[in-house]
């Protein structure tokens, strides 16, 4: 789980149980997010009580027992909604415009339906959900969002388009931690085992993502990625010379990002320092 590019759980589970709490999931063996998100909230709230915490996550998460929680504890959430027959019925009239356009124009069309929604037993109430009805490469793409926030904050679209799909950078924060620093690495034999690799990695991005919050923030890795950052500033040939007193390096004079390198030894020093 991340906030923008801060880390705050990292935790494995079998790939054989289901996203949803404790004892809500049908028929599936339920993992604990309630009581996950319930210890972060409270972290989060201890040190800014007032501010407004919204939950974004994909259809694996949007069980009953989650968005109840949410709503009981003030807390917005904005989940993908699996498709069914039922959700594909509501929006036909819509998905057949996004057709008729898309064939007439020879490109893809999306149209938005705003309603109240609920399955037939799992959920105890009705909520907002937004459908995208889209006509892509000759086929029909519809999608589905369940959410807390109101029409009267964010009509269809923009809940969709700007707010869903930007937890689409979400994924990117996972993938430097799976493809930079290695925390899909888990082949231990024992879960205790794979969950420590897990830390370790997530240890790792914690620390080079305070390199680059906190000393590269006025350098051309601001915005850079871990892997830009481990290759490029951190991966660097070097000798090593040791003697009975001291192990001495020696650092190539050519290497090219000598003032970043710089600039972050000091950026980091007076932080320490302050």
């Amino acid at each position: 789980m991340f906030c923008g590019w801060h880390l705050l759980v990292a935790k494995l589970r079998p790939a054989n149980i289901d996203a949803a709490p404790t004892g809500q999931a049908r028929g599936l063996k339920a993992h604990g997010s309630v009581e996950e998100v319930a210890r972060i909230v409270a972290q989060i709230r201890q040190r800014w009580p007032k501010v407004r915490i919204l939950l974004r996550a994909d259809s694996g998460f949007a069980r009953d027992a989650l968005m109840a929680w949410c709503e009981n504890n003030d807390v917005d959430f904005l989940f993908g909604l699996a498709k069914n027959a039922r959700l594909n019925a509501e929006i036909e009239t819509e998905l057949a415009a996004a057709q008729e356009q898309s064939q007439r124009t020879g490109r893809p069309a999306r149209r938005f339906k705003d309603f109240t929604w609920r399955t037939l037993k799992s959920w105890n109430r009705e909520r907002r959900v937004v459908a995208k009805a889209e006509w892509t490469q000759g086929e029909a793409n519809p999608r589905f969002v369940v959410t807390s926030l109101t029409r009267e904050e964010h009509e269809a679209r923009h809940l969709y388009e700007k707010i869903y799909c930007a937890r689409g950078e979400m994924e990117n924060r996972i993938k430097e931690c799976q493809l930079d620093l290695y925390a899909d690495r888990t082949s231990a034999h024992t879960m205790r085992a794979n969950q420590l690799r897990l830390w370790f990695a997530s240890m790792a991005y914690v620390l080079i993502c305070a390199l680059r919050r906190i000393g590269l923030a006025h350098t051309q890795f601001a915005k850079a990625s871990c892997g830009t950052i481990r290759l490029k500033l951190l991966k660097i040939g070097a000798l090593v010379r040791t003697s009975v007193r001291r192990i001495k390096l020696a650092m190539p004079s050519a290497f090219p990002y000598q003032a970043e390198y710089r600039a972050a030894h000091a950026a980091l020093t007076a932080a320490a320092t302050a």
